[in-house]
């Protein structure tokens, strides 16, 4: 993990960015010119993009690569990746509880108590479960939700719905009181449903995972509990051979997820990120080793406390510190262009927050998200750049998105217009790069 003096060494990055961030998308594509007295190759960013976002990408990398103009003296610049659908066509979140379920690898919660594995869980949910699950096994014990008996298929039935529609199979909610701008509380479940379980024991879960994913054809569906579900993963093509390219270029990869840690540590091998460089859901551990159904906190926010994670704020929360080295409330805040991103990539409202930070270039792939295509299409200050999804993209969304009045999602989950930093209302955006 990155140490606290990082944040030191982003200082001097600060004022090269600030200069120069804006200049970034008009300037003609910079030379590929080696330092004074030493050889100097700039790695090219590899075709199959959208409109000129192959050019623009190269400008980013051509500026703050090891050769740019930019560079010498200076640390590493940093690019952060979300990963489901961004890095991966289809989400490694899901397809490791898919494999756990068919599996039988989820224990009986403590008591058979459901409420102790989220602090959100309603009371009513806890009662489906408990209902569902509660005679199939002793307190610790994995649940036979794979075994194709038709008890542990409604066992089954009930964890998917809790956990893949924030509801219980009967349609009562089963989720209450987050904030919606730090966390999501079924993205959360799922990490502390590995209650238990040690770090390694889920990491070799997640590879299993992986594993069958990607030897399974696109569009490859299995049975999970009585239901169909997505069987197949894969990565994409483009964004490996970016992150490829910004790191020979010398940027400073990072991934951050809302999957659980040790699952996103496992796919991010393939595209050369260390666990070192990952930030997903983190469980509290036990004095076993074992992970608790707690998570750990960022900024101000204690481990236990389950209300930080790796979503919208919660990712610039986790980059400011895990990155940049940036403690206490400070990190829940915007910093100054020093300690922030040069390029930032997602796919979602989840990754509006660490996107706005980034200082000199944002890629967003389209998946129809409110929030975060009426920032990029409005483009207020020029840096974002939207491409189709890669595999199966979305079609072109026929309506206008919300964006004057109910495209933002508030704390308390009430929608409301977006605005610019400024204050102002972005108005309705028209669907165009599809």
């Amino acid at each position: 993990m990155t140490q606290p003096s990082t944040a030191r060494r982003f200082q001097a990055l600060g004022a090269a960015v600030a200069i120069t961030a804006g200049a970034l998308v008009a300037a003609a594509p910079a030379a590929r010119a080696a330092r004074p007295g030493a050889p100097c190759a700039t790695p090219e960013v590899g075709a199959g993009w959208y409109g000129d976002n192959r050019a623009r990408l190269q400008r980013l990398i051509d500026r703050y690569g090891r050769c740019g103009p930019y560079r010498s003296g200076h640390d590493k610049p940093v690019a952060v990746f979300d990963w489901d659908n961004t890095v991966v066509r289809n989400d490694v979140g899901d397809a490791t509880l898919f494999w756990l379920l068919r599996n039988g690898r989820i224990r009986q919660p403590d008591h058979g108590d459901w409420s102790t594995t989220s602090r959100y869980l309603t009371p009513a949910a806890a009662t489906a479960l408990a209902g569902a699950c509660g005679p199939l096994a002793r307190p610790g014990a994995p649940l036979p939700t794979g075994d194709g008996d038709p008890a542990g298929i409604r066992c089954a039935d009930e964890i998917n719905a809790v956990y893949g529609t924030s509801a219980t199979r009967s349609g009562a909610p089963a989720f209450a009181g987050w904030d919606h701008r730090t966390t999501e509380p079924a993205y959360a479940w799922l990490a502390q449903l590995t209650r238990g379980y040690t770090a390694r024991q889920v990491r070799a879960f997640a590879a299993a995972a992986r594993a069958e994913n990607l030897a399974a054809p696109v569009g490859a569906t299995q049975r999970v509990g009585s239901a169909d579900a997505t069987a197949w993963v894969r990565y994409y093509d483009q964004q490996k051979d970016l992150i490829d390219a910004l790191r020979k270029a010398g940027f400073d990869v990072w991934i951050s997820s809302a999957s659980p840690q040790p699952v996103v540590e496992v796919w991010a091998e393939g595209v050369g990120v260390a666990a070192d460089h990952v930030i997903g859901i983190r469980n509290t551990t036990a004095h076993d080793g074992t992970f608790t159904a707690h998570l750990r906190g960022c900024g101000s926010v204690r481990d236990g406390a389950d209300t930080m994670i790796t979503y919208v704020d919660g990712k610039r929360c986790w980059i400011n510190q895990e990155v940049f080295g940036v403690r206490g409330a400070a990190a829940e805040r915007i910093q100054p262009p020093g300690r922030r991103q040069v390029f930032a990539a997602g796919d979602s409202d989840t990754d509006v927050s660490f996107l706005r930070d980034a200082t000199a270039l944002r890629l967003v792939l389209n998946r129809n998200k409110n929030e975060l295509m009426c920032r990029a299409y409005d483009d207020a200050d020029g840096r974002w750049i939207v491409n189709p999804m890669f595999i199966e993209p979305k079609k072109q969304k026929p309506a206008p998105y919300p964006c004057a009045t109910t495209g933002y999602t508030g704390r308390d989950g009430t929608p409301g217009p977006v605005l610019r930093a400024d204050g102002t209302v972005i108005p309705d955006q028209a669907d165009s790069v599809f």
